[in-house]
């Protein structure tokens, strides 16, 4: 590897620059108005590995395209399967951008600009890696895939139907997908598992419009205090979620699954810094890490009701709504939760109102096989990439298409990510540590030549 690690540091500066192209272009998925610039940063990805010696094609969907492209590497070799996405996120609000968002730059070890971490840099580490061993070596070790999206960040809405459809062509031994963080800088990190997610909406309707609360007060119910009311009977005082059922299908965390939460190097001070919260709160009995990677969660997304502009207007409003979301955990099914929520937030409701939960969406959570041959090899390429040991983590988000990935292919996921907590994706000055996207290389190119003897064992 020692060639191939050398050529990536050597090619570090040129790669950055063939990363920034990519960056300028808009691919926003959730703006109608960028359906162009989204093909052009497909199109951009296809004849990129085109030119690296992929056999590539465009697979259309009624919404985005997904790139896909194939390496076939030794008889008999194992096959991975690389999935990422090119679209990005709006890069509103623009004023508070250091530097125009698609107009990417190198500040301070840096590079910002709009998905450069969340998905383009972290992708465009994959395709280097590979790259990288046609260059030094002429071939690769394993035979490669790759499927990236352009609907990642709109809910994957097609995604599924285009696995299944192309279950054979999609088939692999492992899915390697860089989309999750490092624990910190320094801290190669290997996720092993992933929450879920139950989305939902409580709609509370009163009065047919808003009354006076001088003339009605008192006499009717204010769906206001009445959702209110309901959202705090779903949670109680020590942080537990009271909802009957609801933890009945949870996977307790282990003695030894504590423990090696516990002995990550994780500064807690520093990662509440970042959220600007002035203390920690949550379940009671857990640890900060175990409270957002390992456990059930219910919150409140956002409520609306009555007048919320300046100055008074004293009304009983007609109605109240609030979005709830819960991260899940394994075996915590999303319909079933929603479900459970549903019944009991009607069971709260009184009946001088009428209630309605609407579901929206949801997905499964995931817990990778960590003792599977591909582990292993993650780990070594991690500790090879980044010259130090990695850590096994956790991720308190969700990742819809890894459980779907498991599911139709049967094949593991291995979740190797390369960004930092405070890399801002999402927000203004999202960036990727320089650092990182070599690391990122160099351990996606060990990975797959360490792949073989893993899996050979």
């Amino acid at each position: 590897m020692k060639a191939v690690l050398t050529h990536i540091d050597d090619s570090l500066d040129a790669r950055l620059e063939q990363l920034i192209d990519w960056v300028k272009i808009p691919s926003v998925s959730t703006d109608p108005g960028k359906k162009e610039a989204i093909r052009d940063a497909a199109l951009h990805l296809e004849r990129d590995l085109d030119a690296i010696g992929l056999e590539t094609e465009i697979l259309e969907t009624p919404g985005h395209p997904c790139v896909y492209a194939e390496k076939q590497g030794p008889a008999g070799s194992p096959t991975v399967l690389f999935y990422g996405h090119y679209d990005v996120q709006p890069a509103d609000p623009l004023d508070e951008w250091t530097t125009p968002p698609f107009e990417p730059v190198v500040r301070d070890g840096r590079l910002y600009g709009r998905g450069v971490a969340d998905d383009k840099g972290q992708v465009h580490a994959q395709v280097k890696a590979i790259e990288s061993l046609l260059e030094t070596r002429g071939k690769l070790p394993v035979t490669v895939k790759l499927l990236i999206e352009g609907e990642e960040e709109i809910g994957s809405k097609h995604l599924e139907k285009l696995v299944r459809d192309h279950k054979s062509k999609l088939a692999c031994d492992v899915v390697v997908i860089s989309d999750t963080p490092m624990l910190a800088e320094g801290y190669p990190s290997l996720c092993l598992g992933l929450r879920g997610l139950a989305y939902g909406e409580i709609v509370v309707t009163g009065p047919r419009q808003d009354l006076h609360s001088g003339a009605f007060g008192g006499g009717v119910a204010n769906p206001a205090n009445v959702l209110a009311s309901i959202l705090s009977g779903l949670k109680n005082e020590r942080g537990e979620i009271t909802i009957p059922g609801f933890h009945d299908k949870v996977v307790p965390l282990t003695s030894g699954e504590r423990k090696k939460l516990r002995d990550l190097p994780f500064d807690e001070k520093k990662w509440l810094a970042l959220t600007g919260s002035p203390a920690v709160t949550g379940e009671e009995g857990y640890t900060t890490l175990e409270r957002i990677w390992a456990r059930p969660t219910l919150d409140v997304n956002g409520m609306l009701s009555g007048y919320t502009g300046p100055g008074a207007k004293t009304i009983v409003p007609a109605t109240a709504r609030a979005k709830i979301s819960s991260r899940l955990v394994p075996n915590q099914d999303p319909h079933e939760i929603l479900s459970l929520i549903e019944k009991r937030v009607l069971e709260l409701a009184p009946p001088s109102v009428k209630v309605e939960f609407l579901r929206h969406h949801g997905g499964k959570p995931y817990l990778g096989p960590s003792s599977h041959p591909a582990f292993e090899a993650a780990r070594k390429a991690l500790a090879t990439g980044f010259d130090t040991r990695a850590v096994e983590i956790r991720e308190g988000g969700t990742i819809p298409v890894v459980p779907l990935f498991a599911e139709i292919l049967e094949a593991p996921c291995v979740l190797m990510g390369f960004g930092l907590p405070d890399q801002n994706i999402h927000g203004p000055d999202e960036n990727l540590r320089v650092s990182c996207y070599r690391g990122g290389i160099r351990s996606i190119a060990a990975f797959l030549d360490e792949l073989p003897r893993t899996m050979s064992k």
